[in-house]
């Protein structure tokens, strides 16, 4: 090929790629007259309109002072990246307006000139400067393409160089390198750099990156990880190296991903990694059993839940619109089975509906899929699903989903980082998240106006605390986790250590088909305050109805009890009280929501105090008061030893030590389900404290053979079967044995 031949064809993938990169960000061309898309083309003209008339020459906006204030430089970037999306999306008043451009372009200069260029020095929060900045800098210089000259594309591509020049490491660290959603976002930006500046290195570096090529794939998003930063093989996200975050930081790398996929899909530089099928299960895995409605449970997303304007509903649509745009790459049968999510999602999603508050891109996505008579919705999906590398557990029925947040030594009990998240200290301690039918319950401006020290699900010190600030707590406990039975079923316990005080109790959560049943022993303290344990406390306006040891909210459910407490309250609080982050504050303005609180008075220094209830999502009056009276779910017992119950055929212990419930013995600590199914016995266990080697399991029941087990499983038959399970080195996980319960013509021993 001729040099002029090779040029051009250069030009030409360049051209392509930018194309493609711009329709990514505008949502490209289309049929401007469809009224589908005036919703979001009004929307996109309105705030770029109302930042084009705040700016000022010299100052930019304002509101937003930039020197010494790197996140306000990186809000200033994205208003301009606003702005030029406006400007280069068909339908906008702002389409393809030299006078638009000239404003940005002044912004720019000046922004580059006075605060992100390559000679200047990293100052306050690192991540401003090398992917909160560059990444929407990338992108305006993508959508603005020739309209910079050579000149100026040069000094905003060197100064985003300077600070993300790759994926791999941290400018401002060189020895720290860069794992999960920052790897993930670095890929992308430089990415989306390398289509500005026509660089086949770039991309190829953006490539690499996601990969880690560099350094063997030690740090790649395409590998499971085993500590630190990922995501893990039971499902799990952790960032920061012991955070639940699957919803916030996982969120990001899902999205970053899915950009820099279908970015680079079909050019030379295209993602063939085998290895991305780790982000392609995680939509399924890892993102799925926290979806419930469209709303992405908060239980996962760590401080990014006190932001104001990141509401689960906000998170959600983000996730849909990540899976989307994953979709379009990704081969079957993940293409089909995320379109059918997507569409499940959306079509649900009444909280927050999709289509009035998508972008132009997001809407043309989301429209194509609901047109697709071809693409039947997805349901929700029913079952346990327990993550034990980030100590959360959700179970899910078609009509509700519960959600639990523990924490051990091995995962935080709160993260709260650059003034964000400052009331979180017990949002670990067993807080239990219910979704019912009321899908605004966590959504509109619960955190500032809940009371911290009454989070749903938790038993706690009633002590003042101040306001939290950089830090991160493991509490002492390794005993957190779940069990799995079938897939359905599930027992969920904790070890719960108060942070700064003595209180210790012993909780335990046993999930059923339709109801919750929740289990505290061993409630002890000394530090001389009041201890409460929190049943519910539901930002509602039904009207709750106390009964005799029961109470019902419409829309919520029910609740079955002995000696708690109910408060109707109105609260009101800020946003800024709780994040006051440079660029996620709160605002001041007051808010205000009702409260229905049932809770337990364990009363001043309790010694072995327990507590016991049930909740019935979504339930009725008539049933929760049926559920009272007829007491279908029996206690067995509910001491700092063992914690069990039955209902029906099924049974679920917490051995809190080694010891005798009923027909079971055990020699260790653990947690134990089993259900009979006509003569067969089910029987799964875990080891939550990841303490124990071999688990030796002895029944007073006769079993005559093994069904099915799993391979560390090994079984004596006969009239006192012994089971031993190699649980060590199985990190939380469940293992399950199936056994034919009675020999022909014996005599049935249970009662």
């Amino acid at each position: 090929m001729r040099d002029s031949d090779a040029s051009q064809a250069f030009e030409d993938r360049f051209e392509t790629i930018r194309a493609s990169a711009v329709t990514l960000l505008t949502g490209g061309s289309f049929d401007g007259s469809d009224p589908v898309y005036e919703r979001p083309l009004a929307t996109l003209g309105e705030r770029a309109t109302g930042w084009l008339a705040q700016m000022v020459p010299g100052l930019i906006w304002p509101d937003l002072p930039l020197e010494g204030r790197a996140g306000h430089v990186t809000t200033s970037y994205g208003r301009l990246r606003l702005i030029a999306t406006a400007w280069a999306t068909p339908g906008t008043p702002q389409h393809g307006d030299d006078a638009v451009v000239a404003k940005v372009v002044e912004a720019l200069d000046l922004l580059h000139e006075r605060h992100y260029n390559e000679g200047l020095p990293e100052t306050g929060n690192w991540w401003f400067w090398e992917i909160g900045t560059p990444a929407e800098l990338a992108r305006v210089c993508v959508l603005l393409g020739d309209r910079l000259d050579e000149g100026r594309m040069g000094a905003y591509l060197r100064a985003i160089d300077r600070f993300c020049p790759d994926a791999d490491r941290r400018a401002g660290w060189p020895d720290a390198s860069e794992s999960g959603s920052n790897r993930a976002d670095k890929a992308s930006i430089v990415a989306f750099r390398g289509v500005a500046g026509r660089s086949a290195e770039k991309l190829a570096l953006a490539r690499d990156g996601l990969s880690d090529v560099r350094d063997g794939g030690r740090h790649s998003v395409f590998g499971y990880a085993e500590s630190g930063d990922g995501f893990y093989r039971d499902g799990s996200f952790i960032q920061h190296g012991n955070v639940a975050y699957t919803g916030s930081y996982g969120l990001s790398l899902l999205i970053a991903v899915s950009e820099a996929v279908a970015l680079l899909h079909g050019s030379p530089w295209e993602v063939t990694d085998p290895g991305r099928q780790v982000v392609l299960d995680a939509v399924e895995r890892s993102f799925a059993p926290f979806m419930h409605d469209g709303l992405l449970m908060d239980t996962v997303r760590g401080r990014a839940a006190s932001r104001q304007a990141f509401s689960d509903g906000v998170a959600g649509h983000a996730a849909i619109g990540a899976v989307l745009l994953l979709a379009r790459s990704a081969p079957e049968p993940y293409r089909s089975r995320f379109m059918a999510l997507a569409k499940g999602w959306i079509e649900r999603g009444r909280a927050r509906p999709y289509l009035e508050h998508a972008n132009v891109p997001e809407t043309r996505r989301a429209v194509a899929v609901l047109d697709d008579k071809g693409v039947e919705a997805a349901p929700g999906p029913v079952g346990h699903f327990v993550f034990p590398s980030m100590d959360r557990v959700v179970h899910r029925r078609p009509s509700w989903s519960l959600a639990i947040s523990l924490s051990s030594c091995r995962t935080a009990a709160y993260e709260a980082i650059n003034q964000e998240n400052l009331h979180g200290w017990y949002t670990g301690d067993g807080m239990t998240y219910t979704y019912t039918s009321d899908l605004e319950a966590y959504g509109r401006d619960f955190w500032p106006t809940v009371n911290p020290y009454r989070l749903p699900g938790i038993t706690v010190d009633t002590r003042e605390r101040e306001d939290l600030s950089f830090s991160a707590h493991r509490p002492p406990s390794a005993f957190a986790g779940g069990v799995v039975l079938e897939g359905r079923y599930g027992l969920t316990a904790m070890d719960l250590a108060g942070e700064g005080a003595s209180l210790r109790a012993r909780k335990s959560w046993f999930c059923l088909d339709s109801a919750v049943v929740v289990l505290g022993s061993g409630i002890t303290s000394f530090d001389g305050r009041v201890i409460e344990t929190v049943v519910e406390n539901r930002a509602t306006d039904a009207k709750p109805y106390m009964g005799d040891g029961w109470a019902h909210m419409a829309g919520v459910g029910g609740y079955v009890f002995e000696g708690a407490r109910m408060l109707v309250e109105t609260r009101t609080g800020r946003w800024r009280d709780i994040n006051g982050g440079d660029d996620t504050k709160g605002a001041f303005d007051p808010v205000t929501r009702r409260y229905v609180t049932i809770w337990f008075d364990h009363g001043v220094n309790p010694v072995e105090a327990n507590y016991s209830y049930v909740l019935l999502p979504n339930a009725t009056r008539e049933r929760t008061r049926f559920f009272r009276g007829r007491q279908p779910v029996k206690v067995l017992c509910n001491t700092s030893q063992f914690q069990a119950v039955q209902s029906g055929t099924l049974m679920g212990a917490t051995f809190w030590s080694e010891g005798r419930i009923g027909v079971v013995s055990v020699d260790a600590p653990c947690l134990l389900m089993m259900r009979r199914a006509s003569e067969r016995l089910i029987l799964t266990v875990a080891d939550p404290s990841r303490t124990v080697d071999v688990l030796k399991i002895t029944l007073d029941r006769s079993a005559r053979g093994v069904v099915r087990a799993d391979d560390t499983v090994t079984v004596q038959t006969g009239k006192t079967p012994v089971i031993s399970v190699r649980v060590g080195g199985s990190l939380g996980r469940s293992h399950s044995v199936e056994l034919s319960a009675y020999a022909p013509g014996s005599p049935r021993r249970d009662r």
